[in-house]
């Protein structure tokens, strides 16, 4: 799938024509393409236009909750989405709640890990740690590049937290620690190859969003090669 923040600064409609010319299906949808504010008339129209591009809405986010209101908030946006699936960061204090509105919606949470310029959930364990205990759609969304800029090794906490891994963020980045920068997946210092081995071999059955956060005005060439990397090492 195709997580649309990559297309930051292009509309819905570009966004999803850019999704189809990767030959991608699905997509997770950022606020800028679905604001959370949006009338149930405004989230009906962007569903339509995903429906008729036969491209499907998977998720949404990643949804910052910092109040009660903005979990409230949150869950009802997703739920007139008709999503299963929200990646938000709910702070620690809202965990209880996030949890309430879960069971509630039957929406399942998948909690960011944003690396060491984001708190309060920097590694995926973070997140892991706080939620363990909590009902099993309570997980991650496990995003390969900012693990790595901790100097973690993204496919031993794959394997480490995998049974709450909702949702997948997957690009590459110039260098294992807080200075790195997204770059085209096979050109950075993530042994890809190896992750989507472990994917595959752990039987990985839910989405893997494609995310490119350079080149914001020209981002298509970046995300194509991407994408065409990891077709070439999954046939391979």
């Amino acid at each position: 799938g195709m997580a649309s923040y990559s297309f930051r600064s292009f509309t819905l409609d570009q966004a999803i024509e850019m999704t189809k010319r990767l030959g991608l299906r699905k997509i997770t949808l950022k606020e800028m393409h679905l604001p959370i504010k949006s009338t149930q008339q405004e989230i009906q129209a962007a569903i339509d236009k995903l429906k008729s591009a036969d491209v499907e809405l998977t998720s949404c986010g990643v949804v910052y909750m910092k109040t009660e209101e903005e979990v409230h908030t949150a869950f009802a946006y997703a739920k007139a989405a008709g999503i299963n699936i929200m990646v938000g960061v709910p702070y620690p204090p809202l965990l209880a709640l996030a949890e309430q509105k879960v069971k509630e919606t039957g929406i399942s949470l998948a909690i960011h890990n944003h690396g060491p310029s984001d708190r309060p959930y920097q590694a995926p364990g973070d997140a892991y740690s706080a939620i363990e205990k909590m009902d099993g759609r309570m997980g991650l969304c496990f995003d390969i590049t900012h693990t790595v800029r901790l100097g973690l090794d993204p496919t031993f906490e794959l394997e480490r937290y995998f049974d709450r891994v909702l949702d997948i963020h997957m690009k590459d980045v110039s260098s294992a620690d807080a200075k790195g920068k997204t770059v085209e997946i096979g050109r950075g210092v993530i042994d890809i190859p190896r992750f989507l081995k472990t994917l595959v071999r752990l039987k990985y059955s839910r989405i893997v969003h494609f995310e490119h956060e350079e080149n914001q005005k020209d981002p298509l060439p970046s995300v194509a090669e991407s994408v065409g990397y990891v077709r070439g090492v999954l046939a391979a």
